[in-house]
This record gives C-alpha cells, structure tokens and sequence, in this order.
C-alpha cells in the first residue's frame, strides 16, 4: 500500500467533507440544521471516496479496496478527533465521546469503506480477473 498517498489523499476527502458539512449549514433547506449537515456529508462522501479511489489507483492497483477505504477513513477520523471536535463541537456544547458514539459517524466510515471497496471490485480487481 501506498501509505503517503492513501493518506494525502484521504486528507484532500476529510477537507472537502467538512466544508461541505460547515456550508450546508448556510443554506436553510431542512428544519434541522444538524440533520441537514449530516444528510449532506452522507452524499458527498459517495463521489469523494469514489474519485478518492480512482486518484489513488492511478499508482497502486495491488491494494484491496477495504484497506483504502479504512486508511481515508481512519485519516478521517484522525482529523475529526484533533481539529472538528475541538473547533466546531465543543464550542457548540458537544464532546468527543458525543461525536464519536454518534450512529452518523460510523454510518459513514462504513460507507468509505464500503465505496472504495466497491472502487476496487468494479474497476480494479475485473481488470485484473478479465485478463
């Protein structure tokens, strides 16, 4: 595995995600404005991860999908613990142990996982299977 650029990459997925999860919150579509971040967050992660994937395959086509997935994710979750905890959960009342019981939270590492996973069978390992 191509750890620098598992990680490089996964660092680009997280700062896209949490912009997107902090802008959401600026466009009053749901009553929930919590509920409406999430939501967000929870679609973009499809084409982030998908196209998180298919950066990090350009150099790397031995890796299983799951360990790609699982490396975004845990950067991810990395991130999360030392820069959106602190800077945008506990100011708002929040706390580590909060985000991180939180269902969300682990609905969507599954989904990273899950994403670049299905990457890997659609586009790598059926090259690989077909000749």
């Amino acid at each position: 595995m191509k750890y620098l650029r598992a990680i490089g990459i996964g660092i680009i997925i997280w700062i896209i995600g949490v912009s997107i999860y902090n802008i959401s919150f600026f466009m009053p579509i749901l009553e929930n404005p919590v509920q409406q971040a999430n939501t967000a967050l929870f679609i973009a992660v499809v084409p982030l991860v998908w196209l998180g994937a298919l950066q990090y395959y350009k150099k790397d086509n031995h890796t299983q999908g799951y360990w790609v997935g699982l490396t975004f994710f845990l950067i991810a979750a990395t991130l999360d613990a030392l820069i959106t905890v602190p800077l945008f959960i506990i100011p708002n009342g929040g706390s580590h142990y909060e985000f991180f019981t939180d269902p969300g939270f682990w609905l969507i590492g599954v989904e990273f996982i899950a994403i670049a996973t299905l990457y890997w069978y659609a586009k790598v390992h059926t090259k690989f299977s077909n000749g």
